[in-house]
């Protein structure tokens, strides 16, 4: 079967399952699975949380059809085994903590079965490769995971930005891959967008309003983590392998905000609190949709900054990041001017 049939077959079965699953999974857990107002969080009424269930459905029905379809040589889906044992881990630690809420799971809990997950994609090839030895590369894959997965998780502080995020990213890292055909990443990638492009009206529904809850985010950003780190990205270019730093910016810049602010405000970076630049862009009178548009555009912007660098040489790259880190700090340095509601 053709590449480009197998790579729609495998976005449109994500979609269709996680579209499919959703309604039912609200009907059936809404009373089990939910979220209610309180803290920083301002929304009305009780709201299911069964979002990450049907991502995850979404994304494993993909797979195993797209495995079935195929006849792939032997060893070609060994990284794939790694990411797929890692994202169990991260979804039922999710789903422990969205069940024990509003308490939830500790932090030294999280982090632990985190570090179980990460193991998992290190000791099935999914690292960090272009650093040597392992002993040096395995602990900087953990902070890249950890990191994104708390990034993602972070994101959805507001209806739609981290499944929008989710969507720029994975499209972003499919375009990059596609002229090579890694193929884990590519289908992979495909599974993630389908789901959450089936999950995004109901993140928004008045009617039928769902969330992700903490195992869909946290799903999603390991998922993203993950593939970010299976492409050879200096295929054409020495500064390739930067061009996961750019694809991921928002999430990244988003996570490097709230930390910084809290630590200027001598709070605790490991609690929550209202410092997300999100909330900030709402206490400057931005309107949900305005955010939500602007997170996007940044993210795209991000993921074009990330082709230019796989593709050019040093002048280009120069540019690409000189321009990505001062817009950064323009934008980190507003927003601390901002007291968030």
């Amino acid at each position: 079967m053709d590449f480009f049939v197998l790579y729609l077959l495998g976005f449109g079965t994500s979609f269709a399952v996680t579209a499919a699953v959703l309604p039912l999974l609200r009907r059936w857990l809404k009373d089990r699975l939910s979220d209610t107002p309180g803290g920083l969080k301002t929304h009305e009424g009780t709201v299911p949380t069964v979002g990450g269930s049907a991502v995850l459905l979404g994304i494993a029905g993909s797979l195993i059809l797209i495995r079935l379809c195929t006849n792939f040589p032997s060893g070609t889906l060994h990284n794939l085994r790694g990411i797929l044992i890692g994202s169990l881990i991260i979804f039922t630690m999710g789903l422990w903590d969205d069940l024990t809420k509003p308490r939830g799971l500790p932090v030294w809990t999280k982090l632990a079965l985190q570090a179980a997950a990460t193991a998992a994609l290190i000791a099935y090839g999914v690292r960090i490769q272009t650093i040597e030895p392992l002993w040096m590369a395995g602990p900087l894959t953990f902070l890249w995971v950890v990191g994104l997965t708390n990034a993602f998780n972070l994101l959805d502080i507001q209806d739609g930005l981290c499944v929008t995020q989710a969507l720029v990213c994975t499209v972003g890292l499919t375009l990059i891959t596609l002229p090579h055909e890694y193929i884990y990443v590519n289908f992979a990638a495909l599974a993630v967008s389908g789901a959450c492009l089936a999950f995004w009206p109901y993140n928004h529904s008045k009617n039928r309003r769902t969330f992700l809850g903490d195992s869909g985010s946290n799903l999603i950003g390991f998922l993203i983590a993950a593939l970010s780190l299976g492409y050879g990205y200096s295929a054409r270019s020495s500064f390739g392998f930067l061009a996961p730093l750019l694809m991921l910016a928002v999430p990244l810049f988003d996570t490097s905000f709230v930390f910084l602010a809290r630590v200027l405000q001598k709070k605790n970076p490991l609690k929550g609190s209202n410092d997300h630049a999100a909330l900030r862009l709402k206490a400057r009178g931005w309107s949900h949709r305005k955010i939500l548009t602007a997170f996007a555009v940044a993210g795209f912007a991000g993921n074009f900054g990330a082709f230019l660098l796989t593709r050019g040489g040093l002048m280009t790259a120069t540019a690409v990041l000189a321009c990505t880190g001062a817009t950064a700090a323009f934008f980190a340095y507003k927003l601390l001017q901002t007291e968030p509601k």
